[in-house]
């Protein structure tokens, strides 16, 4: 049986649209990222944290398969994470405003004997935002909980000019990273 070790509204989306049975593990796990971290090894690290505290939660009964996943916004080694409040989603999307950044999506997948994981890695470029089009968006409330204070699926696809990679990678859970290991743990997809 899948877990999933989030509290991703949109990960949980993103299992359902590709016809995966799961469950639900509820964790409140810090994740903070360590001085000098490197961008994807704190994003692979806090996913395989939460794989294994999912892991632990369920009794590491065999036949329990724990997914864990993590997605941050980067830019010039800076990692975005959730804003905090609403001046802080203004100061993102100023910095994001023109300029190309990194989304790092990492997935793990755990369960009593082996864990597995794949990292995406996906090149959003935005297009020049003005401080009014800013200001409107943070007021939508669309980029609350949001990695980079903004939602691809949502109104800020207004400001994607170009993406190279993974969109479900930029949602949350890179699918096809993720159909490859679920197939690996023997998880039937679709």
């Amino acid at each position: 049986m899948l877990y999933l070790a989030s509290q991703s509204p949109r990960r949980r989306e993103l299992l359902e649209q590709i016809g995966v049975r799961f469950g639900m593990v509820q964790l409140d796990l810090a994740e903070v990222r360590a001085p000098g971290e490197p961008p994807v090894d704190y994003v692979s690290r806090v996913a395989r944290e939460k794989a294994g505290a999912g892991l632990l939660k369920l009794g590491g009964k065999q036949g329990v398969v724990v997914l864990g996943g993590d997605t941050e916004v980067v830019l010039d080694d800076e990692v975005f994470g959730k804003p905090a409040d609403r001046a802080h989603a203004i100061a993102m999307l100023r910095k994001l405003s023109g300029r190309t950044h990194e989304v790092i999506s990492a997935v793990w997948l755990v369960d009593a004997g082996r864990e597995e994981h794949a990292i995406s890695h996906t090149r959003v470029t935005f297009a020049e935002l003005d401080e009014a089009t800013i200001a409107a968006y943070v007021d939508s409330g669309e980029p609350a909980g949001r990695a980079g204070a903004y939602a691809i699926q949502g109104r800020a696809a207004a400001f994607v000019s170009r993406i190279d990679g993974s969109y479900s990678g930029v949602m949350g859970l890179p699918l096809f990273e993720t159909c490859v290991l679920l197939r690996r743990f023997g998880i039937s997809v679709g």
